[in-house]
Protein backbone atom coordinates (compact mmCIF):
# COMPACT_ATOMS: atom_id res chain seq x y z
CA UNK A 1 0.00 0.00 0.00
CA UNK A 2 1.32 3.46 -0.72
CA UNK A 3 1.73 6.27 1.57
CA UNK A 4 -1.17 8.51 1.95
CA UNK A 5 -0.75 12.06 0.31
CA UNK A 6 0.00 13.89 3.39
CA UNK A 7 3.49 12.10 2.81
CA UNK A 8 3.95 13.41 -0.40
CA UNK A 9 6.60 16.35 -0.21
CA UNK A 10 8.63 14.44 2.39
CA UNK A 11 11.93 14.75 0.96
CA UNK A 12 13.80 11.57 2.97
CA UNK A 13 11.45 9.04 4.27
CA UNK A 14 11.77 9.56 7.96
CA UNK A 15 9.59 10.89 10.59
CA UNK A 16 11.84 13.06 13.25
CA UNK A 17 10.30 11.36 16.76
CA UNK A 18 8.54 13.50 19.37
CA UNK A 19 11.32 13.97 22.06
CA UNK A 20 9.98 15.21 25.41
CA UNK A 21 10.52 18.57 26.84
CA UNK A 22 13.44 18.75 23.72
CA UNK A 23 11.01 18.98 20.87
CA UNK A 24 9.77 22.93 20.23
CA UNK A 25 8.60 24.78 17.36
CA UNK A 26 11.72 26.13 15.86
CA UNK A 27 13.33 22.08 15.74
CA UNK A 28 10.13 20.98 14.28
CA UNK A 29 10.29 24.22 11.54
CA UNK A 30 13.70 23.04 10.90
CA UNK A 31 12.67 19.56 10.19
CA UNK A 32 10.40 20.42 8.21
CA UNK A 33 11.82 23.01 5.89
CA UNK A 34 14.59 20.10 5.02
CA UNK A 35 12.00 17.76 4.24
CA UNK A 36 11.64 15.60 7.35
CA UNK A 37 8.52 15.02 9.34
CA UNK A 38 9.03 17.46 12.10
CA UNK A 39 6.73 16.21 15.44
CA UNK A 40 6.57 18.01 19.14
CA UNK A 41 4.26 16.18 22.10
CA UNK A 42 1.45 18.43 22.70
CA UNK A 43 2.63 18.53 26.76
CA UNK A 44 5.81 20.18 25.55
CA UNK A 45 3.72 23.09 25.79
CA UNK A 46 2.91 24.23 29.22
CA UNK A 47 -0.42 25.13 28.67
CA UNK A 48 -3.08 24.92 26.21
CA UNK A 49 -2.51 29.06 24.95
CA UNK A 50 1.39 27.92 24.37
CA UNK A 51 0.23 24.98 22.51
CA UNK A 52 -2.11 27.09 20.25
CA UNK A 53 0.21 29.95 19.88
CA UNK A 54 3.05 27.27 18.35
CA UNK A 55 0.32 25.48 16.01
CA UNK A 56 -0.16 28.82 14.78
CA UNK A 57 3.00 29.90 14.58
CA UNK A 58 4.58 26.39 12.83
CA UNK A 59 1.40 26.47 10.53
CA UNK A 60 2.46 30.30 9.45
CA UNK A 61 5.88 29.82 8.90
CA UNK A 62 5.48 26.69 7.09
CA UNK A 63 2.80 28.04 4.90
CA UNK A 64 5.42 30.95 4.03
CA UNK A 65 8.14 28.55 3.16
CA UNK A 66 5.99 26.63 0.58
CA UNK A 67 4.42 29.74 -1.27
CA UNK A 68 7.75 30.71 -1.36
CA UNK A 69 9.64 27.30 -2.19
CA UNK A 70 6.53 25.25 -4.42
CA UNK A 71 9.28 23.20 -6.16
CA UNK A 72 10.70 21.81 -2.67
CA UNK A 73 7.43 22.51 -0.32
CA UNK A 74 8.23 21.73 3.24
CA UNK A 75 7.19 17.72 4.89
CA UNK A 76 4.29 18.06 7.21
CA UNK A 77 3.71 18.19 10.52
CA UNK A 78 3.00 15.69 13.43
CA UNK A 79 1.58 16.58 17.24
CA UNK A 80 1.95 14.00 19.79
CA UNK A 81 -0.61 13.25 22.25
CA UNK A 82 -0.07 10.85 25.28
CA UNK A 83 -3.30 9.07 25.43
CA UNK A 84 -2.77 8.03 29.10
CA UNK A 85 -5.26 8.12 31.69
CA UNK A 86 -3.53 10.31 34.06
CA UNK A 87 -3.30 12.79 31.04
CA UNK A 88 -6.70 15.14 31.89
CA UNK A 89 -5.14 17.46 29.04
CA UNK A 90 -5.41 15.03 26.36
CA UNK A 91 -9.02 15.99 24.69
CA UNK A 92 -8.53 19.65 24.95
CA UNK A 93 -5.05 19.03 23.15
CA UNK A 94 -6.88 17.23 20.89
CA UNK A 95 -9.76 20.06 20.35
CA UNK A 96 -6.56 22.67 19.51
CA UNK A 97 -5.31 19.97 17.03
CA UNK A 98 -8.79 19.86 15.28
CA UNK A 99 -9.09 23.77 15.05
CA UNK A 100 -5.66 24.01 13.57
CA UNK A 101 -6.16 20.95 11.33
CA UNK A 102 -2.83 19.24 12.29
CA UNK A 103 -2.17 16.97 9.41
CA UNK A 104 -0.68 13.91 11.68
CA UNK A 105 -1.29 13.21 14.99
CA UNK A 106 0.91 10.58 16.72
CA UNK A 107 -0.98 8.75 19.84
CA UNK A 108 1.34 6.97 22.27
CA UNK A 109 0.62 4.96 25.33
CA UNK A 110 -2.81 4.09 25.08
CA UNK A 111 -4.95 3.96 21.70
CA UNK A 112 -8.77 6.03 22.07
CA UNK A 113 -11.19 6.22 19.18
CA UNK A 114 -12.93 9.22 20.23
CA UNK A 115 -9.13 10.67 19.44
CA UNK A 116 -9.17 8.93 15.95
CA UNK A 117 -12.72 10.02 14.93
CA UNK A 118 -11.67 13.64 16.03
CA UNK A 119 -8.52 13.51 13.85
CA UNK A 120 -10.42 12.10 10.86
CA UNK A 121 -13.13 14.47 11.67
CA UNK A 122 -11.60 16.96 9.12
CA UNK A 123 -9.28 14.48 7.07
CA UNK A 124 -6.12 14.47 9.09
CA UNK A 125 -4.29 11.32 10.00
CA UNK A 126 -2.99 9.09 13.36
CA UNK A 127 -0.31 6.93 13.84
CA UNK A 128 -0.35 4.61 16.87
CA UNK A 129 2.96 3.55 18.44
CA UNK A 130 3.45 0.12 19.35
CA UNK A 131 6.11 -2.21 21.44
CA UNK A 132 4.17 -5.62 20.05
CA UNK A 133 1.82 -7.13 17.13
CA UNK A 134 -1.10 -7.35 19.59
CA UNK A 135 -0.56 -3.63 20.75
CA UNK A 136 -0.92 -3.11 16.60
CA UNK A 137 -3.89 -5.11 16.58
CA UNK A 138 -5.81 -3.50 19.01
CA UNK A 139 -5.05 0.47 17.44
CA UNK A 140 -5.87 -0.35 14.35
CA UNK A 141 -8.90 -2.00 15.31
CA UNK A 142 -9.65 1.24 17.61
CA UNK A 143 -9.54 3.60 14.02
CA UNK A 144 -5.35 4.05 13.83
CA UNK A 145 -4.29 4.84 10.36
CA UNK A 146 -0.95 3.89 10.57
CA UNK A 147 1.71 2.14 12.90
CA UNK A 148 4.96 3.04 14.58
CA UNK A 149 6.55 -0.24 15.62
CA UNK A 150 9.10 0.58 18.36
CA UNK A 151 11.56 -1.97 18.77
CA UNK A 152 14.39 -2.81 20.98
CA UNK A 153 17.00 0.13 21.00
CA UNK A 154 14.59 2.89 20.53
CA UNK A 155 15.37 5.73 23.00
CA UNK A 156 12.57 6.87 25.75
CA UNK A 157 10.12 4.19 26.20
CA UNK A 158 11.28 0.93 23.74
CA UNK A 159 10.24 -2.50 23.58
CA UNK A 160 12.27 -5.51 23.32
CA UNK A 161 11.21 -6.62 20.59
CA UNK A 162 14.20 -7.41 17.10
CA UNK A 163 13.05 -4.80 14.50
CA UNK A 164 13.21 -7.86 11.73
CA UNK A 165 10.53 -9.73 13.96
CA UNK A 166 8.14 -7.17 15.28
CA UNK A 167 7.49 -6.03 11.32
CA UNK A 168 7.59 -9.61 9.80
CA UNK A 169 4.63 -10.20 12.24
CA UNK A 170 3.05 -6.70 11.46
CA UNK A 171 3.06 -6.92 7.91
CA UNK A 172 1.82 -10.11 7.81
CA UNK A 173 -1.71 -8.18 8.31
CA UNK A 174 -1.54 -5.04 8.03
CA UNK A 175 -0.87 -3.22 4.83
CA UNK A 176 -0.68 0.74 5.56
CA UNK A 177 1.55 3.37 6.85
CA UNK A 178 4.03 1.38 8.70
CA UNK A 179 6.99 3.15 10.70
CA UNK A 180 9.87 1.87 12.58
CA UNK A 181 11.62 3.28 15.60
CA UNK A 182 14.66 1.91 17.03
CA UNK A 183 18.75 2.83 17.21
CA UNK A 184 18.04 4.50 13.80
CA UNK A 185 20.71 7.11 13.09
CA UNK A 186 22.30 7.19 9.96
CA UNK A 187 21.26 6.41 6.14
CA UNK A 188 22.12 3.33 5.80
CA UNK A 189 19.76 1.96 9.00
CA UNK A 190 16.79 4.14 7.41
CA UNK A 191 17.29 2.31 4.01
CA UNK A 192 17.47 -0.90 5.74
CA UNK A 193 14.19 -0.06 7.54
CA UNK A 194 12.62 0.33 4.23
CA UNK A 195 13.92 -3.22 3.16
CA UNK A 196 12.53 -4.70 5.73
CA UNK A 197 9.30 -3.48 5.47
CA UNK A 198 8.91 -0.27 6.62
CA UNK A 199 7.67 2.88 4.83
CA UNK A 200 9.42 5.43 6.96
CA UNK A 201 12.12 5.83 9.88
CA UNK A 202 11.38 7.04 13.36
CA UNK A 203 14.46 8.97 14.37
CA UNK A 204 15.04 10.77 17.60
CA UNK A 205 18.45 10.90 19.65
CA UNK A 206 20.22 11.89 16.71
CA UNK A 207 18.08 15.49 16.87
CA UNK A 208 18.45 16.00 20.57
CA UNK A 209 22.56 16.76 19.36
CA UNK A 210 21.28 19.74 17.55
CA UNK A 211 21.52 23.37 18.15
CA UNK A 212 17.98 23.69 17.92
CA UNK A 213 16.96 21.32 20.52
CA UNK A 214 15.61 22.52 23.97
CA UNK A 215 18.68 20.54 25.39
CA UNK A 216 21.33 21.19 27.76
CA UNK A 217 24.68 21.48 26.42
CA UNK A 218 25.38 18.95 28.59
CA UNK A 219 22.98 16.24 27.42
CA UNK A 220 23.42 17.22 23.87
CA UNK A 221 27.66 16.33 24.47
CA UNK A 222 26.42 13.11 25.84
CA UNK A 223 24.98 12.04 22.98
CA UNK A 224 27.65 12.76 20.70
CA UNK A 225 30.31 10.90 23.02
CA UNK A 226 28.05 8.15 23.80
CA UNK A 227 27.65 4.95 22.33
CA UNK A 228 25.16 1.60 22.53
CA UNK A 229 27.03 0.15 25.21
CA UNK A 230 26.27 3.55 27.61
CA UNK A 231 22.47 2.79 27.23
CA UNK A 232 20.77 1.73 30.53
CA UNK A 233 17.04 -0.46 29.91
CA UNK A 234 15.06 0.06 32.94
CA UNK A 235 11.68 0.76 34.52
CA UNK A 236 12.58 2.39 37.94
CA UNK A 237 11.85 5.88 36.73
CA UNK A 238 8.34 5.57 35.11
CA UNK A 239 7.25 2.24 35.60
CA UNK A 240 7.34 1.70 31.97
CA UNK A 241 10.58 -0.18 30.37
CA UNK A 242 13.04 2.91 28.84
CA UNK A 243 16.40 3.48 27.69
CA UNK A 244 18.64 6.16 29.37
CA UNK A 245 22.20 7.42 29.26
CA UNK A 246 24.37 5.61 31.29
CA UNK A 247 26.20 8.71 32.56
CA UNK A 248 23.19 10.90 33.35
CA UNK A 249 22.34 8.05 35.78
CA UNK A 250 25.63 8.29 37.28
CA UNK A 251 25.44 11.95 37.66
CA UNK A 252 22.27 11.82 39.72
CA UNK A 253 24.09 9.72 42.19
CA UNK A 254 22.64 6.35 40.73
CA UNK A 255 24.36 2.77 40.11
CA UNK A 256 23.31 2.14 36.75
CA UNK A 257 23.93 -1.97 37.72
CA UNK A 258 22.38 -1.63 40.73
CA UNK A 259 18.82 -0.37 39.96
CA UNK A 260 15.76 -1.13 41.86
CA UNK A 261 12.50 -2.49 40.14
CA UNK A 262 9.96 0.07 39.56
CA UNK A 263 8.23 -0.84 42.70
CA UNK A 264 5.08 0.12 41.16
CA UNK A 265 5.90 3.56 39.79
CA UNK A 266 3.43 4.69 37.50
CA UNK A 267 3.46 7.29 34.76
CA UNK A 268 1.41 10.64 35.56
CA UNK A 269 0.86 13.03 33.11
CA UNK A 270 -1.16 15.49 35.14
CA UNK A 271 -1.35 18.30 33.02
CA UNK A 272 2.21 17.11 31.69
CA UNK A 273 4.13 16.90 34.98
CA UNK A 274 5.56 13.00 36.07
CA UNK A 275 5.91 11.56 39.29
CA UNK A 276 9.50 11.25 38.78
CA UNK A 277 10.39 14.98 37.96
CA UNK A 278 13.82 14.15 37.70
CA UNK A 279 13.22 11.33 34.80
CA UNK A 280 14.14 13.29 31.22
CA UNK A 281 14.96 17.00 32.97
CA UNK A 282 18.20 15.08 34.91
CA UNK A 283 17.80 11.54 34.31
CA UNK A 284 18.10 12.30 30.26
CA UNK A 285 16.77 8.84 27.37
CA UNK A 286 18.38 8.01 24.25
CA UNK A 287 18.48 5.00 21.70
CA UNK A 288 21.33 3.04 21.36
CA UNK A 289 22.37 4.48 17.74
CA UNK A 290 23.96 7.72 19.02
CA UNK A 291 27.47 5.84 18.33
CA UNK A 292 26.31 7.11 14.84
CA UNK A 293 26.20 10.50 15.99
CA UNK A 294 29.85 12.59 16.40
CA UNK A 295 29.23 15.80 16.88
CA UNK A 296 26.79 18.65 17.41
CA UNK A 297 25.17 20.35 14.36
CA UNK A 298 22.05 22.47 13.38
CA UNK A 299 18.85 20.16 11.86
CA UNK A 300 19.14 21.00 8.72
CA UNK A 301 22.90 19.60 8.85
CA UNK A 302 22.02 16.72 10.65
CA UNK A 303 19.37 15.85 7.56
CA UNK A 304 21.31 16.68 4.89
CA UNK A 305 24.42 14.12 6.59
CA UNK A 306 21.06 11.71 6.45
CA UNK A 307 20.04 12.21 3.12
CA UNK A 308 23.71 11.80 1.86
CA UNK A 309 24.21 8.67 3.73
CA UNK A 310 20.89 7.23 2.72
CA UNK A 311 21.89 7.59 -1.19
CA UNK A 312 25.21 6.46 -1.12
CA UNK A 313 23.63 3.36 0.29
CA UNK A 314 20.89 3.13 -2.26
CA UNK A 315 24.01 3.23 -4.89
CA UNK A 316 26.23 0.62 -3.23
CA UNK A 317 23.31 -1.67 -2.80
CA UNK A 318 22.04 -0.50 -6.42
CA UNK A 319 18.55 -0.37 -4.77
CA UNK A 320 15.86 1.85 -6.53
CA UNK A 321 12.76 3.23 -4.29
CA UNK A 322 9.64 5.01 -5.71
Amino acid sequence: MSLPPVFQTLRLPVIAAPLFIISNPDLLIAECKEGVLGSIPALNARSLDILDQWLTRIRNELEEYNQANPVLPAAPFAINQIVHRSNDRLMRDVELCVKHQVPIVITSLGARPEVNDAIHSYGGITLHDVINNSFAKKAIEKGADGLIAVAAGAGGHAGQLSPFSLLQEIREWFDGPLILSGAIANGKSILAAQVMGADLAYIGSPFIATNEANAEDAYKKMIADCGAEDIVYSDYFTGVYGNYLKPSLIANGLDPKNLPNSNGVKMNFGEGESEKTKTWKDIWGSGQGIGAIKEVVSAAKRITMLKTQYEAAKGELGITLD
